[in-house]
Order: structure tokens, then sequence, then C-alpha cells
């Protein structure tokens, strides 16, 4: 059966892009998209009141982002970012009947394994929420382009709260660092993926860990090119754009959340308490 073939000439590349998560973790990729998308504005939406997904139900977290989709469509949105892994793992196919082919929808998950199959890697460790690795998600999407890969999924969920409570640099991290990545389900890892937008806030404390033994994959910068391969193949890049604009629309506003936005986006974005 032939898949249809997408049309968005509807859309305008001076539309704004989407991005979503629960939390401070998707501004790893809201500010990847920033960097090598510097003239789009972007409108990001962190379900604060919500957050971590990770211990929510699949039912729950469907509810969440089909919600947020729907919000990122009403603000005129040309492209949704689920910037969050749990998100991904447990409501892709749902936001993706909500948005009923009316925009791109670009993932944190399939970019970063199709990108690992193809590369050399033969034992893959991944730290996720327990949503994350209950879905198995990461496994069945290495596993699809490369069956001969490893792949061993590890949950981590108290890092999450760890960061959004604002402990990174922080004796408490490094314990429960130091406690996840010496399980012996990542013993003979090659290639760590960081299956959650908030870890890449500790990529400097994972490496420093591992020293030079482990590749740990840099996720938002490989989810910020897919987006722009997508937004480039159907002639939606914003190219003319000097002064770009960053909304925040937060479900319940956090002082680190604020903190880590203004230090990615500077001290003039936009934050606006938003329940929906």
């Amino acid at each position: 059966m032939k898949t249809k073939k997408q049309d968005y000439s509807h859309l305008s590349p001076s539309q704004p892009i989407g991005i979503f998560d629960s939390g401070v973790g998707g501004l790893t990729v809201a500010k990847e998209i920033k960097r090598l998308l510097p003239h789009e504005d972007l409108i990001y939406f962190g379900d604060t009141k919500h957050l971590p997904y990770g211990e929510k139900s699949k039912e729950a977290i469907i509810e969440y982002s089909t919600k947020i989709t729907n919000f990122l469509l009403e603000q005129n949105c040309k492209a949704i970012v689920i910037a969050c892994n749990t998100a991904t793992a447990n409501a892709l196919n749902e936001v993706m009947q909500s948005v009923a082919g009316k925009v791109p929808v670009i993932d944190v998950i399939n970019p970063v394994a199709e990108k690992v199959s193809y590369e050399i890697h033969n034992n893959v460790g991944v730290i996720a929420t327990k949503a994350t690795v209950n879905s198995g998600l990461y496994k069945k999407s290495i596993r699809k382009h490369n069956k001969w890969i490893k792949v061993d999924e590890l949950a981590t969920p108290l890092l999450v709260p760890a960061i959004e409570e604002g402990f990174k640099n922080h004796p408490i991290t490094h314990a429960i660092i130091y406690n996840y990545l010496s399980n012996s389900k990542l013993k003979n890892i090659e290639t760590l993926i960081l299956g959650c937008t908030h870890y890449p806030l500790l990529i400097d404390e994972i490496k420093q860990y591992y020293g030079n033994r482990v590749r740990v994959i840099d996720s938002p910068n490989i989810v910020a090119n897919h987006l722009k391969i997508i937004l480039d193949k159907y002639n939606l890049l914003n190219d003319h754009n000097p002064k770009p604009n960053y909304h925040f629309y937060l479900s319940d506003l956090t002082k680190n959340f604020e903190k880590i936005s203004k230090k990615f986006f500077g001290k003039s974005i936009d934050l606006e308490f938003k329940v929906l």
C-alpha cells in the first residue's frame, strides 16, 4: 500500500516551531534548535504542573501530550517537536492522530535510534524514565534498523526530579549518577543514549563518570538536525527573521525553569502561565 505523500503547501516559513516537554528537559532540544536555526520563532510548552511524566500512566501522558499538541496547533505552529522521550514513547501515535497530517511531527527517539543504528555501535545502553523504558521503544527502534545491536535499558527515575529541583553539579546528583551508571545492566556498553531530554543537563557529570570509556550520544543535536532536514525538505526554513521571538508557556511557574530558560535564551524571553 502506498503511503500518502505529505503536503505542507498551506504552511509558511514565517510560522513558529512548537516544542513541548514536561519541564526544563526539552530546553536542551530547544537550545540546539535555536543554535542550528537562528531565524526561527519558537513556542515552548513546559508541562511543569504534571512532571515527571515518567511516573505517570500511559493514559495520563496521552492526555497531556494531545492537549499540548492541540494548543501548539492553535498557536499556528508549522511543526511540532515532542521534546520529551516519555511523551514520544507513550503518546507519539496519538499526537500524530491529533495533528492529522497538518504539520510535521518530530520526536526525540526515532532520529537518535536511526543514527545509532547506522554507525559503529555494538553494545548500547539507554538510561531513561520508567515509562520510556517500559515502552521498549528505543530497543525496538534501534533493532528495526540493525538487529545485531545489543541494547540494554535502565530506568533512572530519580534524575528528573533532581534536575527540576536544580541539583546540577551537586553531591546528590553525583551520588545518583554513580549509583545508576554502576548498575550491572550497563556493565559492557560502548555507547550510552541519554533517553530523556533532561539528562543532557548532566552530560558533563555523566562523561566524567565514564572518562573516555563510553561514547555519550548528544541527542538534542541529532533531533535539531533532523528538524532542519524536514523543514528544508518542505521549504519551511525561515532564513529572513533577524529578531526571532521565543515564547514559553508553563502550566506551573518554577524558579528553576525561569533560571535555565533565561540562561539558554537570554533575559528578554516571554514566560507565560497557561493551564490547559
